[in-house]
């Protein structure tokens, strides 16, 4: 039986090796180190199929080291301490071709597994090579972490995407047999959703379906493909994220019904409880923020609860925290905010704080003017006396919009009564 396509394209070498020029191109962060052979501890963090378990593979060959693998899903303490043992007969602290240890989704390796991975670390014995999804400052315990550096992997680009697709049509032993047109790559592309494993699968699986020699892609095509081919949840494969997408979506538009159906998917599909309070508790904030502020205390309780209690009590607290927030009003006026607020720190650089908002903890500071012309608020009528607290350059922009609801119509007001000459509320 032959192996799927995108294990049968999987770059073996560096040269053959899409995107991620910032880490492995000329000037990579890990270019050097790889040739050198000298290869840290490190953690490779972004989505999925964006090529983690690839560059692992070539990383260990690369360097001329022996490769152990473990999934954190199906392996336990003891499977790690195997390995361990197998590496520490084949390598070691005294020579730069220990074996190199890649756990994939360590995110999902409880903190009892993590911690059977220090020492060999430690000493030595491994170069452990982490790959996850999640963010290792919430998933990888501090220990493992400190001993590790975090490589972040950028999702591939559109043109990354379309020459895979060309090296599958032209390089593999396969669809190189057929003469294949990509007239249109719109709904390939939509569907991958920026992951380059799942859009070989779906590209494999049209080819497949046509079961002729010549085959022209267009977008209808592969949407009738696909819908007919559908695959069920899984939280290790292709529709993770789609049925987490739609979770937020529901959320975001106030349907609880869909809402808590989507998390019935994640449930019933043995979803990380962890990950869905996570994806509530930064809904909470970025879709209902001052609308309804006690949406995050909730959220955060939620994520608090299930980290207690896990299955499968947790289904209970998450279709409560997700009917909430579904029912709560909206507003992303705090999230749009601080976006704009970074776009502007980016455009503007560095500006002069004025002398009345700086500190004045010596005697020369206070001599020169630091904090002089400062009005202490709770001095003035109402808590309140006007000044500037921006940096001359960038006087009077308006960063916070409130979003129109009870609860921010009146912060608006609030705002109008103080800034309504400043900043226009």
């Amino acid at each position: 039986m032959n192996a799927p396509l995108a294990e049968r394209l999987r770059p073996k070498t560096l040269s053959d090796y899409i995107s991620q020029q910032h880490l492995v191109g000329q000037n990579g962060s890990l270019t050097s180190q790889i040739k050198q052979g000298l290869i840290p501890s490190l953690i490779l963090w972004g989505p999925p199929g964006i090529g983690k378990t690839t560059l692992a593979n070539i990383i260990a060959t690369e360097s001329k080291r022996p490769f152990y693998t473990l999934s954190a899903i199906s392996s336990g303490v003891k499977d790690v301490r195997d390995i361990i043992e197998k590496a520490k007969q084949s390598g070691g602290l005294f020579t730069t071709k220990n074996p190199i240890l890649f756990i994939d989704e360590i995110h999902r390796f409880s903190k009892s597994q993590q911690d059977s991975l220090l020492q060999a670390v430690e000493k030595g014995w491994v170069t452990l090579i982490g790959a996850t999804t999640e963010n290792p400052s919430f998933e990888v315990i501090p220990a493992l972490l400190s001993r590790c550096q975090v490589y972040i992997l950028k999702p591939f680009e559109k043109n990354d995407l379309e020459l895979l697709l060309k090296r599958a049509i032209t390089e593999d032993d396969i669809l190189s047999q057929k003469t294949i047109e990509l007239k249109e790559t719109e709904a390939l592309l939509r569907l991958s959703g920026g992951d380059a494993r799942k859009l070989l699968n779906i590209f494999e699986l049209i080819v497949t379906a046509e079961d002729k020699d010549q085959i022209t892609i267009t977008n209808d095509m592969v949407l009738d493909k696909v819908q007919n081919n559908s695959v069920r949840y899984d939280k290790t494969g292709e529709q993770h994220y789609d049925i987490v997408s739609a979770f937020i979506k529901s959320i975001r538009g106030s349907d609880p019904n869909a809402a808590v159906y989507y998390l019935a998917r994640m449930v019933e599909g043995g979803e990380d409880v962890k990950f869905i309070a996570r994806r509530l508790l930064i809904l909470a904030s970025e879709d209902i923020g001052n609308a309804n502020p006690t949406a995050l205390v909730i959220a955060n309780t939620t994520f608090q609860a299930v980290s207690t209690i896990g299955y499968p009590e947790s289904r209970i607290i998450l279709s409560q925290c997700a009917t909430y927030l579904a029912c709560s009003p909206k507003s992303n006026a705090a999230y749009m905010a601080i976006n704009e607020a970074q776009q502007l720190v980016k455009n503007t650089g560095d500006l002069s704080i004025p002398l009345a908002m700086r500190n004045a903890p010596t005697k020369l500071m206070k001599d020169i003017g630091y904090g002089e012309d400062y009005k202490y608020s709770h001095n003035y009528e109402n808590n309140f006396a006007p000044q500037e607290f921006l940096p001359e350059n960038i006087k009077n922009t308006t960063l916070y919009k409130p979003g129109n609801n009870a609860r921010e119509n009146g912060q608006r007001e609030f705002l109008r009564n103080r800034w309504k000459e400043k900043y226009g509320y």
